[in-house]
């Protein structure tokens, strides 16, 4: 104090244009705060003078990046700034008295700072700033930047086109609601402002929307400030659109067509049975993408399991047609056979019928009359005339072909409803 009286004798006396013979530093500020010399206690208690008065925590956050979202894991990783305000009336000056100094930068561990705690985290790195600002009138602002990995309950059932919920709850489970108390220093609206301003990704995911909650939380019969963001971001599908989605209705046109084509059912039994090994190499990459449990199935699983077995569907309707024309060609196999036997018999009859001739012509007539009575009275037997194919093939053919297709547009309607609603 002595030091400050005499600075300012000094300045009043000092002639115009001539150098002050004392100079003011921020070493003055601390050696008249006794930081140097006081013990490192304080900075561990809690800088309250009203007993009945908690103290005010006043917080500001900014998202700036959306590292990673591992859908496996239910973990998402931000990278956020977090800035915190509170008064310490233990530590004022006035700074006339130290040439207008109204503001010094102090490590984190020189005065009480707030103890926070992340409810959802489970991995991150700690911010190697550790410093904060102090105001002559004992206003401590302390701005931390912090990449964090939280659990987050993702839902995908709209996979992927979801969107996501995570909630980063901020509290300090040291004091009670009577001691600190956290909140909120600007509105969410603002806070998404500047937030978007400074978003650095362009990944995957975007920012969407962020909510502030602030509540009390009870525990073990104590009462917790907690103030919890909720981030909401949405996916950008594109990609997933290009690598899954679109590759599978290109496999299933593909196996389509070669239901519809002209070719034998042999050949078109070889290239559904490719395409369904093709198709079941999409359905590997997204089983190593998606978790392995969930309560309700993603829509896109149920979308790969319909193309799956549509494309069953196809290779058991062009086995079915394939057994229907091998047991018509039996059919018509037998039927030849049983027709060259009839020609062989017509044929023997006829030599019969003339060696009958000659021996009439010999004198035996009254014994052949009746027997030719007999021949003339016999109606004559249809001839099977062989057909290339059963007709009733066709029409089969058409009626699977048909409803399977149908089935096809019933079923990629439904989902798509699904995904858009």
């Amino acid at each position: 104090m002595q030091r400050a009286f005499i600075a300012i004798l000094t300045f009043s006396l000092g002639t115009a244009g001539a150098a002050p013979r004392y100079v003011c530093t921020y070493y003055d500020v601390i050696e008249y705060l006794n930081i140097s010399s006081r013990s490192k206690l304080h900075a561990h208690i809690l800088p309250k003078t009203n007993l009945k008065e908690p103290v005010e925590v006043k917080m500001d956050f900014m998202l700036v990046a959306i590292l990673s979202v591992v859908e496996k894991l239910q973990t998402v990783t931000f990278y956020f700034v977090l800035n915190l305000e509170w008064k310490n009336t233990f530590a004022t000056w006035d700074p006339q008295n130290f040439c207008n100094i109204s503001k010094v930068v102090l490590p984190t561990d020189t005065y009480w700072s707030p103890p926070i705690f992340i409810l959802e985290r489970v991995n991150g790195q700690n911010s190697n700033l550790d410093y904060m600002a102090v105001t002559h009138n004992g206003s401590f602002n302390s701005t931390q930047p912090f990449q964090v990995t939280l659990t987050c309950s993702l839902m995908i059932v709209r996979f992927p086109f979801d969107t996501q919920t995570c909630n980063l709850s901020i509290a300090s489970f040291l004091y009670t609601v009577t001691d600190l108390v956290m909140k909120t220093r600007r509105t969410p609206a603002e806070m998404m402002k500047d937030s978007q301003s400074y978003f650095l990704t362009d990944g995957e995911w975007k920012f969407t929307n962020l909510s502030i909650i602030e509540y009390i939380e009870e525990l073990d019969e104590e009462e917790f400030s907690v103030v919890t963001y909720v981030i909401s971001m949405e996916r950008r599908p594109t990609l997933y659109i290009l690598n899954l989605i679109l590759p599978t209705c290109a496999l299933y046109l593909l196996d389509m067509a070669v239901l519809f084509g002209p070719s034998s059912l042999e050949e078109k039994i070889n290239f559904q049975i490719a395409i369904i090994l093709g198709s079941s190499m999409l359905a590997v990459i997204l089983n190593n993408i998606l978790p392995t449990s969930s309560n309700k199935p993603p829509i896109i699983v149920v979308f790969f399991l319909g193309t799956f077995l549509l494309m069953i569907m196809a290779v058991l309707d062009t086995f079915f047609l394939l057994h229907q024309q091998h047991k018509s060609l039996r059919l018509d196999k037998v039927l030849r056979s049983f027709q060259q036997d009839a020609h062989a018999e017509l044929a023997m009859r006829a030599m019969t019928n003339q060696t009958v001739k000659r021996l009439a012509k010999e004198g035996t007539q009254l014994l052949n009359l009746p027997k030719r009575a007999q021949e003339r009275g016999r109606p004559a037997k249809p001839q099977w005339q062989p057909q290339e194919q059963d007709p009733f093939l066709p029409i089969l053919e058409k009626v699977l072909l048909y409803s399977h297709f149908f089935l096809s547009l019933v079923f990629f309607a439904i989902i798509s409803i699904k995904w858009s609603s």
